[in-house]
């Protein structure tokens, strides 16, 4: 569908002797707004992924959060008139910087550009295209991030549950290509250790560090480097689950640890340490903190940490804001079964969580904090642990939009103010492990721009499982979305 960004009687020159021409009037009604007139086609057309949105632009740009807007939809396209092109010193056509800004925007989404109208120059309507595929050629190359995500954007991933599943080599190899986590992880170390041992106690001290979770040791390697820098003497021990995994772990302590590290083969939950630890390190964090159950490990694993020992990480704490996506609504439908982790079939993929690197997205308010972890976790004498949480969220659209669900974050402190996020505010700029969760709701809702977006969240625990459960409280009451965790669930 071909739709102009703004309604034409927002350019009008106001006949009032002495006004001035207004560049651009902000819609003042539902009619005056071309997106609803997209959205009630869409909506008569039950949300069909056969419809596709064109935008024709205009010589004057809406707001940028109008423009944002359009990121969360089903873009194929956009009509740029020739009118809207000026003429450079050579009388060849182009576009303003903003128009030029905004079609390198749209270009992610690899949309059709279509040239409209007369032409104005002698060489006719060649000229035009030739500047628009100059300015695809020219866009700035992707970075570290957007280079490693390239082909999985939008793509729906279930969640890794390294508890329930052991990980592939494969899976490993991805995850070790991090330079980010990495070098953060190995700073935390560093700081610990520095903190820990007294210059001049650091002959004479040894510190115990354990690594849970050691996968095929990039941590090990990270804290024997982080043992270095700070000239502190370390006694390290790789535990891990994973047979393959510890395969591995044992062919590098043979060949370049030697008995620096001792390799541990057992479920972190389950191991009788020899010694109490000084410094417990893991990396069993998610794309939503805590839904790969590094609560429960932990708290498992602290029983061999001293009084005093440091846990990296110390802290983390997961994130939600409301979003529109028409794509990524449309991939869940096209999920055709859910499968839980004991491998029943729900039917109904919209009560499942996704990893997904979010693209085709409109963020409609900032990101607001969730459920938050401490470790080590110890509670007052004689009572238990409990990591269930509920959390009720407020948050206020930005605009008119159709919303879809909800993207997910997380950001954790590895060691005092050392901290790793995938925020899209505070993201560790160049780090790939994690891509956003997206929480979908089965029924899209429109909303206003200033009306309340209010979502409650549950984290269930049972005996065999972690799941979580979500609903909307306004602009309208939803259901329970996977109640009990019958869709969804991470296995302990």
């Amino acid at each position: 569908m071909q739709t102009p960004l703004c309604h034409p009687r927002a350019f009008v020159d106001s006949l009032v002797d002495g006004d001035q021409p207004a560049k651009y009037l902000q819609p003042t009604c539902r009619d005056d707004d071309p997106w609803h007139w997209w959205n009630t086609l869409r909506l008569l057309c039950s949300n069909s992924t056969k419809l596709g949105l064109v935008p024709e632009l205009q010589a004057n740009l809406p707001s940028q959060t109008a423009l944002s807007r359009l990121c969360g939809e089903p873009i194929v396209g956009a009509v740029l008139p020739t009118h809207i092109f000026m003429s450079n010193n050579k009388g060849f056509p182009v576009l303003s910087q903003l128009h030029q800004s905004l079609m390198q925007r749209l270009f992610k989404y690899d949309i059709q550009p279509i040239i409209s109208g007369t032409a104005k120059h002698e060489r006719g309507v060649r000229v035009y295209l030739q500047y628009i595929n100059h300015l695809h050629q020219t866009m700035p190359a992707p970075g570290l991030v957007e280079s490693f995500a390239r082909g999985y954007e939008d793509c729906l991933q279930n969640p890794l549950q390294p508890l329930y599943d052991n990980l592939e080599s494969q899976t490993y190899e991805v995850f070790e290509k991090d330079p980010i986590k990495y070098k953060m992880y190995q700073e935390a170390v560093y700081r610990a250790l520095l903190d820990r041992v007294p210059e001049s106690e650091k002959d004479k001290t040894e510190t115990v560090i354990m690594v849970v979770g050691a996968g095929r040791g990039p941590l090990v390697r990270q804290s024997l480097q982080a043992a270095e820098r700070a000239q502190r003497r370390v006694k390290l021990y790789a535990v891990e689950k994973n047979p393959n995994a510890v395969v591995t772990l044992r062919t590098f302590k043979e060949e370049e640890w030697k008995d620096r590290v001792t390799v541990i083969s057992c479920d972190m939950r389950e191991w009788k340490a020899p010694v109490k630890a000084d410094i417990l390190v893991s990396e069993l964090l998610g794309s939503f903190s805590d839904n790969e159950l590094s609560p429960e490990c932990l708290d498992g694993a602290q029983s061999f940490l001293k009084e005093d020992g440091v846990s990296i990480p110390c802290e983390y704490t997961s994130y939600l804001s409301p979003m529109s996506s028409a794509r990524l609504h449309a991939n869940v439908a096209a999920v055709k079964d859910a499968v839980s982790t004991d491998g029943r079939v729900t039917g109904d993929p919209y009560d499942s969580g996704y990893v997904v690197r979010l693209h085709n997205v409109n963020i409609l308010a900032p990101p607001q904090a969730v459920f938050n972890f401490t470790h080590p976790n110890r509670p007052p004498t004689g009572e238990a642990i409990d990591n269930e949480r509920f959390v009720s969220l407020r948050f206020v659209s930005n605009t008119d939009c159709m919303l879809h669900g909800f993207a997910g974050y997380f950001d954790t402190a590895l060691y005092k103010d050392v901290m790793l996020s995938i925020l899209p505010q505070t993201h560790s700029e160049g780090m790939f492990s994690w891509f956003p969760m997206y929480f979908p709701i089965k029924v899209p809702i429109h909303v206003q721009e200033g009306e309340v977006i209010e979502v409650c969240m549950w984290r269930k625990v049972s005996n065999k499982d972690v799941w979580y459960e979500w609903c909307l409280v306004r602009p309208v009451p939803t259901p329970l979305q996977n109640a009990l965790g019958h869709a969804y669930r991470i296995g302990l």
